[in-house]
């Protein structure tokens, strides 16, 4: 059965900034967001990369609402991926960038990923010469990454 890959606004939003949105294709092939996740990427104006990947058709909107009630603590695009991830019978991988988030995800036995893990594998994929520079463009896109993620990721290689 294939990975099912699950994103939240943050990492698109984040990889756009450094016109990354592509890696996630390289990647992983096909990645989907939930309804509440579009929502969000599409309130205002939405960023030119992630319209291309929808109209490519590789980065998919799944369909359903999530259910239960959401903590107080999440937003509702995290907490419908996290949702959606739970509710598939498959290997799924979800891409979060909010630490509370993340620790929600992994409290529910999700495979998680952030923004700084999708640099870290494009570098090692060869999508990209260095993943310093990456960082060094992203933290000056005002997008925040904690300074000892960054460095976990340039240490492991």
């Amino acid at each position: 059965m294939a990975l099912l890959v699950l994103t939240d606004a943050s990492p698109l939003v984040g990889l756009s900034r450094i016109g990354g949105v592509d890696w996630l294709r390289e990647l992983f092939g096909t990645v989907e967001l939930t309804s509440a996740v579009r929502e969000e990427v599409e309130r205002g104006q939405v960023e030119p990369a992630i319209a291309a990947a929808l109209d490519q058709g590789w980065l998919r909107t799944r369909p359903g609402e999530p259910l239960g009630d959401r903590p107080s603590h999440l937003g509702l695009g995290e907490w419908s991926t996290i949702v959606a991830a739970r509710e598939h019978t498959g290997p799924v991988l979800v891409l979060l960038d909010d630490r509370l988030a993340r620790r929600e995800a992994r409290a529910a036995g999700l495979n998680v990923a952030g923004t700084a893990a999708i640099v870290g594998l494009a570098r090692r994929r060869g999508l990209i010469e260095s993943a310093r520079d990456v960082f060094e463009r992203l933290l000056h896109s005002d997008f925040r990454i904690a300074p000892e993620i960054v460095r976990a990721v340039l240490e492991d290689g």
